[in-house]
């Protein structure tokens, strides 16, 4: 057990020990004593923000209709010392937003203005869902299970600093509109980009700005007086934001608001604990909060219902809402991040439980994370069953290693070379199990079933809630799997994306082309020896290698400078370095043309000769192939 957890744990228990008539400690469910919550909140969150440097965040649980629990954690404004406070101060929850788009979308769908089953093409004015496959429509349904078969697609336009930059909706959803890499209800793959075009549909079905009708349809209606979709905030909330912040230097340093509007309804809110609280009881309670309704208990329920394509034995995602279990206990929820605040809401239907975190900074995610699965295990623990190793797992535990990428990625950008910064990494052990890293972190899985696997107790969790991984099968192959939730479902990729091939021939191709520019400048007298045929071939090989020299170098010095603001805004330097890898092309197709004359010739000597010289053409034809492959040759992916 984490330390953090054992600390908060010890706090409950003093917390315990000295008050009285404490029915938790008789009955094992979820204590209303403010003080045994605070201690556990306390103990969890106080060295998690000291550990990772997180300068705000809060806390809030209800159980039923009784906010048990609600308090804020370091400062609102670092620099002046203004503490958080839980009912006014306004975090951003990220995607937490889209749940107020989802009940938008159900309000709509009460009133038989929008059909979840109709193509959305019907619901667009200025545009259109290209048709990529004929006679399978992206749905609204399709969009609220994330399964419209629409590619990823983020750099540069999804959240912002600059206001200036900010265009109406059906004109960044036209500009910015992703390939549909797959058919509707396929796979799945998270989308902000679907999220976003209900927001739209949201609009041209209402006649309302989208922000607009969220404020009279449901913030306004259930007293949410701390809840916004407007961006950069209204003159009476701009006081109560949480300040931005990144930990550089030693200190706490302000960065600009983020600006999500350009896709406002897939994560643009702000809004305080105390009104997500009001929303999730809301949720809770079957669309109503104190006598003030938003949806039809029905409908909140048909919201809430699990999608039956999903895999039994898998978490899956109902209509808008995702599922998670924590120690045994399914939830409903969903989590948030923009680059400055991670969230969490949780809502639990069993135990009437409703748990809202957010914090401040990159590293919030590692304390939100830990206050919903830190409370499972401190108020309703769940003493996990070591998984039997089978014997004979060897047998079959080579289908099952590889590189698996998630759906939730971008093939046609440039976006697409992120994919070897992530991914899930699956390789046999020799007892009988399977290693699997993801995300950084590393476990052991064990088989419990038909290509279903549990992580072995005691271990980080890969995912949120409890960690378990269902391998597709398709015709006997394993095609891709599941972790943890069906929203990260990814699929086994071929070796021409692994990060070994890529990095390893990065590595050689980097060693061999230095060799060929120092070999220039240490070999000058003998190199005047050559005949005029095998100057000109490996001046070829010069300019190959110096070209792709200066093109990774060139990258890497451009991303060090540019930094986290590459991701709100792509700089000129980004687009002017495009210009190298066309160059380095050039001289790779011109260096394949020199290698064909040095064998047919019989220039260069030596067969060892022509052999290295062909070794460096092997390099930049790589090359040729690594531009092309990660979408990297030309400027339209920067548009």
């Amino acid at each position: 057990m984490k330390q953090s957890k054992i600390i908060s744990i010890l706090f409950i228990l003093i917390t315990l020990v000295f008050s009285s008539g404490n029915a938790w400690a008789q009955n094992n469910s979820f204590p209303t004593e403010v003080g045994a919550v605070e201690a556990f909140s306390d103990g969890l969150v106080y060295p998690l923000m000291s550990k990772f440097n997180v300068p705000s965040g809060v806390v809030a649980i209800a159980q039923g209709d009784k906010l048990v629990f609600s308090k804020g954690y370091g400062f609102q404004d670092y620099d002046k010392a203004i503490p958080v406070d839980p009912e006014t101060t306004m975090f951003r929850p990220g995607s937490i937003s889209k749940l107020f788009t989802w009940t938008s979308v159900m309000q709509l769908v009460e009133q038989g203005r929008i059909d979840l089953d109709a193509d959305v093409n019907a619901y667009l004015r200025t545009f259109q869902i290209e048709d990529s496959y004929p006679g399978q429509p992206v749905t609204m349904r399709h969009m609220m299970t994330h399964s419209a078969g629409f590619e990823d697609s983020f750099l540069g336009h999804l959240i912002i600093r600059d206001p200036s930059r900010v265009v109406p909706l059906a004109e960044s959803l036209k500009k910015y509109q992703p390939a549909r890499v797959n058919p509707p209800g396929v796979h799945t793959a998270y989308s902000n980009y679907a999220t976003a075009l209900a927001g739209l549909i949201v609009e041209n079905v209402s006649g309302m700005k989208f922000s607009d009708y969220v404020q009279k349809n449901i913030f306004d209606v259930l007293g949410m007086k701390h809840a916004t979709f407007v961006e950069p905030l209204p003159e009476n909330l701009k006081d109560n934001m949480a300040g931005t912040y990144a930990f550089e230097g030693g200190t706490f340093v302000e960065k600009p608001f983020e600006i999500v509007s350009n896709f406002s309804p897939a994560g643009a809110s702000s809004v305080s604990a105390a009104d997500m609280m009001i929303f999730g009881q809301t949720i809770l309670n079957g669309g109503e909060y104190q006598g003030r309704r938003i949806l039809k208990e029905e409908t909140v329920r048909q919201m809430l219902a699990r999608n039956p394509a999903y895999p039994d034995k898998m978490d899956g995602v109902a209509l808008g809402f995702y599922e998670l279990t924590e120690n045994g206990i399914p939830i409903i929820g969903h989590h948030g991040a923009t680059f400055s605040f991670m969230s969490q809401l949780a809502i639990d239907t069993e135990n009437r439980i409703v748990i809202f975190a957010s914090f401040g900074s990159k590293q919030g995610g590692q304390v939100s994370n830990e206050v919903v699965s830190g409370f499972y295990d401190a108020f309703y623990p769940e003493q996990p069953d070591m998984p039997h190793t089978p014997t004979d797992f060897a047998e079959r535990a080579g289908k099952y290693a590889g590189t698996y990428l998630g759906w939730r990625m971008n093939f046609s950008g440039i976006e697409k070379i992120m994919a070897l910064l992530g991914g899930v990494s699956v390789t046999p052990t020799s007892d009988n199990k399977l290693l699997i890293t993801a995300g950084g972190k590393s476990a052991q899985f064990v088989e419990t079933g038909k290509n279903t696997f549990q992580e072995l107790p005691g271990m980080n969790k890969m995912s949120p809630g409890e960690a378990k991984v269902l391998f597709i099968e398709k015709d006997g192959e394993i095609t891709g799997l599941l972790l943890g939730n069906h929203l990260l479902e990814f699929f086994k990729a071929s070796f021409v994306y692994s990060t070994a091939f890529n990095y390893g021939f990065l590595a050689l191709s980097g060693i061999v082309f230095l060799g060929v520019v120092l070999r220039r400048f240490y070999q000058r007298k003998s190199i005047k020896l050559m005949e005029p045929g095998e100057k000109k071939a490996l001046r070829a090989a010069v300019f190959a290698s110096a070209a792709n020299l200066l093109t990774v170098v060139l990258c890497a010095v451009v991303l060090v400078v540019a930094g986290d603001s590459i991701l709100a805004k792509i700089p000129l330097s980004l687009k002017l370095w495009l210009l190298l890898p066309i160059l380095s092309t050039i001289t790779g197709v011109y260096l394949l043309y020199w290698t064909v004359k040095v064998w047919k010739d019989g220039l260069c000597g030596t067969l060892g000769a022509r052999i290295r010289f062909s070794i460096v053409t092997v390099c930049a034809l790589f090359m040729c192939w690594f531009y092309y492959f990660w979408n990297i040759l030309g400027f339209n992916y920067l548009s």
